[in-house]
Parts: C-alpha cells; sequence; structure tokens
C-alpha cells in the first residue's frame, strides 16, 4: 500500500514539475512571439490608423463626382451612324454611343482593335485625338478647372500601386493637373464614369497603406503568393500571441503567479497586463479576418476583362438610330447589343413618372438631378420594333456566357485563364432578380462602383449571384456564399460594421481606439522585454 502512495507521489511530483516547466516556459513563448510580431503590429495598426484618419480630416472633394446624363436633342444627329461610319469607310465595329463635350455632339465608337475614335454628329468628321480631349474634358468637368494646366496624360490598362483594384475601372485615363494639390484624376472616357481622384495628401496615404497594411513592398521583391504567405503566417503568431496572453494573465493567473520568478505585477508589468486582457477579443478578430481576407487575394482581379463585345457590320445594321420609333423627347443615348442571333438597339430614356414631375418642377432642371432614373428600351435593328422587358433578359444571357454556357466569339474580351471556376448556368433555376440603382451594404455595395445593375440569384450549390451591368455588357460582381461570409467577417470583425447603428463616426472612432490599445499593449510589452 505504502509503495503505491509514494508511486503516486513521485508521479504528482513529477507532473507537478512538467506542469511548472510549461507554466515557466510559456511567458518565454508568449515574450518570444510578441518580439517576433512587434513590427508587423506596429506596420498594421499605425496604417489601419491612417484609414478612418484620413478619411474623416483629410477627405479630398471634387466638384462633381458624376456626369449627369442630359437629353440628347435628336436636331444634333444630322447625321445617322451609319451614315458616319460609311462616310469614314469602318465596315466593322464593336459598339456605339453618344457623347456630348466643347460645345458639339460626337458619336463614341469602339473599333473592332478596342480604340476609341469620335465622330462630330452634324458633319461626320473625325475628331483627331478624341479620346484624349474628351478625357480632358472629363477630368476638368470633374474638378471644376478649366484653367490647371495638364503635366501629364496616360492610358491606365492595368491596377498600379496608386490605382489600385478596388478602383475598379480599366482602361482608364490618369491626367496629372500642374496645382498646388498636385491632384490625380482617373477617368474611364467608355462610360463618362469618375474612377478615383488624388490629390497630394490622397497619394501619400495611399502609399503607406499599400507598403505597410497591404505590405506591397514584399512584391518588388519576391510576388504576390510570399506576401500573402507571410501575412498569414505572421498574423496567425499575433493570434496565438493574444491567445497565450489571455492564458497566462487571465485564465490561470493565480497559478501562474505562484510560479513566476518576476517581480510582481506593477508599473508597465500591470498595464501590459490589465490592457491587454482588455484588448484581446479585438486582436483576434483583427488578425482573424485579416488572415481570412488575405486568402481571397490568391487569384488577379479579372473583372475588367469580362465584358462581352461581338463584332457588328455596319452594313448589317438596317434601321437608321435617327429613325428610331421612340419618345425622342426623354432620348438620353444609345448603343448596340445582339441577343439570339438578333441585333437591337439599347435605348436609355429618361423615365417617364421622372420625367413628369421634374418638368412640372418650375424651380428645378429635370436633366440636372441627381436622383434622376433612366427607362432603358430595346429596338429591333432590322424591324424598328420595340421588344419589352428585354433589358433582363439580356442579362440572363450574359451571365450565361460569363459562366462558359454560351459560344463565346473569338473578338470577345474574356479572361479564359482565369482560376475562377466555371459552372453552366444551363437548367440552373433563377431564384431572384432585380434591378438595383444604388448601393447597399447587404448585397452590393459601394466598391462595386458599377450602376445601374440587374442582380441574378441563382439556385447553385453556392448560391451564385450574378450583378450586370447591361449598358457595357459587364459582369460588376459574382458573389458566392463562400465570398459573403469572408465578406461579413471582414465588414464586421475588421471594420467594425457591428458599431453602424451608432454612426460612421462612432464606429471609426471605436477601431481607432481598438488599433491603438492593441499598438500600446504590444509597445509595452516591447519595453518590458528590453529592461529584462
Amino acid at each position: 500500500m505504502s509503495k503505491e502512495i509514494n508511486k503516486d507521489k513521485k508521479s504528482k511530483k513529477k507532473d507537478s514539475k512538467f506542469v511548472k516547466k510549461v507554466k515557466q516556459n510559456m511567458y518565454k513563448w508568449h515574450r518570444t512571439i510578441g518580439l517576433i510580431t512587434i513590427v508587423p503590429v506596429i506596420f498594421w495598426t499605425l496604417s489601419g490608423l491612417m484609414h478612418p484618419f484620413m478619411a474623416h480630416f483629410f477627405k479630398p472633394e471634387i466638384a462633381h463626382d458624376k456626369l449627369e446624363t442630359p437629353i440628347i436633342d435628336k436636331t444634333q444627329l444630322h447625321f445617322s451612324i451609319q451614315e458616319v461610319l460609311q462616310k469614314n469607310e469602318i465596315t466593322q465595329f464593336k459598339n456605339f454611343r453618344i457623347v456630348s463635350f466643347n460645345n458639339a455632339t460626337f458619336y463614341q465608337v469602339k473599333t473592332i482593335f478596342g480604340e476609341l475614335i469620335y465622330f462630330d454628329t452634324s458633319n461626320a468628321k473625325k475628331l483627331e485625338n478624341g479620346d484624349q480631349k474628351y478625357a480632358e474634358w472629363l477630368s476638368r468637368y470633374f474638378l471644376d478647372d478649366q484653367k490647371s494646366g495638364i503635366k501629364q496624360s496616360e492610358i491606365l490598362t492595368e491596377f498600379t500601386s496608386q490605382y489600385k483594384y478596388v478602383n475598379r475601372y480599366l482602361p482608364v485615363y490618369k491626367l496629372s493637373f500642374d496645382r498646388p494639390d498636385a491632384m490625380q484624376v482617373y477617368v474611364e472616357t467608355s462610360s463618362s464614369k469618375l474612377a478615383t481622384y488624388n490629390p497630394t495628401s490622397r497619394q501619400a496615404f495611399i502609399w503607406f497603406f499599400d507598403t505597410f497594411h497591404n505590405w506591397s513592398f514584399i512584391d518588388a521583391i519576391s510576388n504576390n503568393s510570399i506576401r500573402i504567405i507571410t501575412m498569414i503566417f505572421l498574423l496567425s503568431i499575433i493570434g496565438f500571441s493574444a491567445i497565450s496572453g489571455i492564458v497566462i494573465y487571465g485564465l490561470l493567473w493565480k497559478q501562474f503567479k505562484k510560479t513566476d520568478s518576476l517581480q510582481p505585477k506593477k508599473g508597465i508589468r500591470k498595464y501590459h497586463r490589465q490592457i491587454g486582457i482588455w484588448i484581446s477579443l479585438f486582436t483576434l478578430t483583427f488578425a482573424f479576418s485579416g488572415a481570412y481576407h488575405a486568402t481571397t487575394k490568391w487569384n488577379p482581379y479579372t473583372l475588367s476583362q469580362m465584358v462581352y463585345e461581338p463584332t457588328f457590320k455596319t452594313k448589317e445594321i438596317l434601321v437608321a438610330n435617327i429613325n428610331l420609333n421612340l419618345d425622342w423627347s426623354r432620348f438620353q443615348n444609345a448603343s448596340i447589343i445582339t441577343l439570339n442571333d438578333t441585333t437591337y438597339f439599347r435605348c436609355q430614356l429618361l423615365e417617364k413618372q421622372k420625367f413628369k414631375t421634374s418638368k412640372s418642377d418650375s424651380n428645378s432642371k429635370w436633366n440636372k438631378k441627381e436622383d434622376s432614373k433612366s427607362e432603358v428600351v430595346y429596338i429591333n435593328a432590322a424591324t424598328n420594333k420595340m421588344i419589352p422587358n428585354l433589358d433582363f433578359q439580356y442579362a440572363e444571357f450574359l451571365a450565361y456566357y460569363f459562366t462558359d454556357g454560351a459560344q463565346k466569339a473569338a473578338c470577345c474580351e474574356m479572361d479564359h485563364s482565369s482560376d475562377e471556376p466555371q459552372v453552366s448556368l444551363e437548367n440552373v433555376k433563377l431564384l431572384d432578380t432585380k434591378l438595383l440603382t444604388d448601393f447597399n451594404s447587404r448585397e452590393y455595395g459601394f466598391v462595386n462602383k458599377r450602376l445601374p445593375v440587374i442582380k441574378l440569384a441563382y439556385d447553385t450549390p453556392e448560391k451564385t449571384t450574378y450583378f450586370i451591368e447591361t449598358s457595357t455588357s459587364r459582369l460588376a460582381a459574382v458573389v458566392k456564399n463562400s465570398d459573403m461570409v469572408e465578406g461579413y467577417s471582414f465588414a464586421i470583425l475588421h471594420k467594425f460594421l457591428f458599431m453602424d447603428w451608432a454612426g460612421k463616426n462612432i464606429r471609426d472612432l471605436t477601431m481607432v481606439i481598438a488599433a491603438l490599445t492593441i499598438l500600446i499593449v504590444s509597445v509595452l510589452g516591447a519595453i518590458l522585454f528590453l529592461r529584462k
């Protein structure tokens, strides 16, 4: 009996030594992990702090953030698009639309080579360097600056360190102005959209954030995969550091205190422990959501290439666009599409209800109202007959096309090397479809840029939802269940969407305080290490 008791005592003593050894070493592990992550934490918290800080105190302003769509006077269209193309010996083209600038109206024609050329609708003559002139006019309109010189004008066909993929539009013109703020304006001439604008302060912020938050400096010496792996690895270590801190200073503090060979908690050690416990949850949420978000960056951004652009032959368009059977008093623009082997003019008209309401308002100019909506009609290019509700049908065709369900013409700008899984929508049930004219955080946020779009939700295993911009025949966004989970994770845990109920100011303030406190705890831990 006594032998068994002694054996049990020896076993407990042995276990006690092991536990004591683990407890003593856990301090070392916590310190070592903290030391490894101190530099990344400083990088991420400082750059993260700048984001809401810049948004509130150094947010750049611009005179106009969009170009309002006016009514086009039919009398300005002296020549039809067919006549203009024939006079200029253009037998094939991809599309056209109408633009007005510098007190003139032009047909903007996209050639089979992807070039945008301009023809005056009054005399059918080509405008030399028309696309560059239109880009300059757009940028001056958005800035409301007709005097400052333009130092440089260039076309971007891919994203850069200053023009990030979050801006979505490609290709764009980048115009650098000779002004005290060194303003840079990015415009997409094919849609007359403002992509973004960056004065000197924002240019510096973008560089700082890209370097220290996205770690773009790793791309310069290695590649995107190494950058992502490095970030995920360090964020995981930060998570383990927070967990070990919770174990040491929170859950098992009394047991650890007995075996702690260091001085009793006071001063910096006391604040490091107390603040660390309170802020550990935010450390974990920032680290987890950041690492999860980084996993979505493996594949390159390809949405800018998701566009359907068949080639049209000039001689096959039988109806002249100036003879279209529509309400010309509401006419805003026109383009051309093909659907089910039939060619249609896609016409944009000011919405009837808006037209009537605004026309009766003597104190407002109806074509300048920011909330003006448009009606889309399709007219058969061979019969001049209007076909109702074709916009949704065209959107469904495009969704089918972008999933490899439709036969693709060689001329169409699709990225066939994309790693996105291609799932045919043939015989798949359409669960929901609607027109979106405004952004909303729940299903289609501002980050997607393009409006209006048609939402198409399909009954696929991943519940895939497509957002189609029919005006440009583009895929604006595609969202699956996995994307929604990651999106909510990043929005709630990283950008504090759960604080939206208190307003943007309080939400950003909470985020700043959380990031600043994490920085303070890390610095206090580093000071403790250096003192020892």
